[in-house]
């Protein structure tokens, strides 16, 4: 029974974790879950690179629902947030547990250790979903085991949370969005839902690059910022073997941008995340090359006027559903010959 509960904490931390997929680049996608006196008081995921990392968060809010009372500062400062958790009396979480999908950092970095943390607040367990894997920042589990704390790794399988981010330490990782109806059509206009935009928007913000295909530029003429959430539009890398683009239209214009054309793809052997937008085309051109797929399915049928017509096998990672659309997150499975 009490590993059935495990799993079940674990799998609320990695579901809530995957709300927040590639969000957090550079960093990786986590979740924790705090249950106190074996009820579930808390669950939360890191939200940003440079803020405080999931399981400061889900003790602050298990800190919220078991005083019934609410703290006055920025949770998101991790300095602020370690320094308010270490200052409760001590033995306040001794009825806790922490479920966490990623190993505690054990290094100081753009935010203070939570291994040292969470061996200094007197836990009666933490369970971690995934070793980490670099190891500058490895040794949490060593760090709690070290500082008596009852520490052990789940047998609920996290790792594919961090799989864009082990190849983004190496070279690009890849992702390819698209937008289609229930019957597989991607053109006339908007399908998704704003929610879905706004979604797609926050993504292009950690980008560090958009890559597009020089037909896109050349017939919908797309402006590709990041209105919805009022941030910087991302940086955009136009693949084409022409560079007869209108450069009056809104995508040349944008300011504190760059726009780079290729004709080559040397741009992935980089490290980095790159978010690709495009239609068959730049499908195809990239077939090899991706690794996941990013799909707003929309609940809506069109006369099939556009389509993607080839032959790529997937393999669905997380589906999930907002207002309106379902969102759909797949690898590519690249078949043997």
């Amino acid at each position: 029974m009490k590993l059935n509960f495990d799993n079940i904490c674990m799998e609320l931390a990695f579901n809530e974790a995957f709300k927040y997929m590639l969000l957090t680049y550079p960093n990786p996608a986590v979740g924790a879950v705090v249950t106190y006196k074996n009820k579930i008081v808390a669950i939360e995921a890191h939200k940003k690179a440079g803020t405080s990392h999931a399981e400061v968060l889900a003790l602050i809010s298990a800190y919220e629902n078991i005083s019934k009372e609410t703290v006055d500062f920025d949770r998101l400062d991790a300095v602020k947030a370690h320094n308010f958790l270490l200052s409760l009396p001590k033995g306040y979480f001794k009825n806790c547990e922490i479920f966490v999908t990623l190993e505690p950092c054990s290094h100081f970095g753009k935010t203070p250790s939570c291994a040292k943390l969470l061996s200094k607040l007197n836990l009666k367990r933490v369970v971690i979903g995934s070793k980490d894997p670099i190891d500058k920042h490895s040794g949490g589990f060593t760090l709690l085991k070290n500082s008596k704390i009852d520490v052990l790794y789940s047998d609920f399988n996290t790792s594919v949370l961090i799989e864009p981010f082990k190849i983004w330490q190496k070279r690009s990782f890849v992702v390819f969005k698209l937008a289609q109806t229930i019957n597989g059509v991607i053109g006339g206009g908007y399908l998704s839902s704003k929610e879905s935009l706004i979604h797609t928007h926050k993504i292009r913000e950690v980008s560090t690059t958009l890559l597009i295909g020089g037909n896109t530029v050349r017939v919908d003429k797309p402006t590709l910022d990041c209105r919805f959430i009022g941030k910087k539009a991302p940086d955009i890398t136009i693949y084409s073997k022409k560079r007869d683009f209108d450069n009056s239209i809104p995508l040349f214009k944008i300011k504190n941008r760059e726009v780079n054309i290729t004709d080559c793809l040397n741009l992935l052997n980089n490290k980095g995340l790159v978010l690709v937008e495009g239609g068959e085309g730049m499908l195809k051109a990239l077939e090899s090359r991706i690794d996941w797929l990013l799909t707003y399915q929309t609940p809506k049928i069109r006369e099939k006027s556009v389509s993607y017509f080839l032959n790529i096998d997937l393999e669905f990672l997380k589906i999930v559903k907002n207002s309106k659309d379902l969102i759909i997150w797949s690898r590519v499975k690249y078949r043997k010959n």
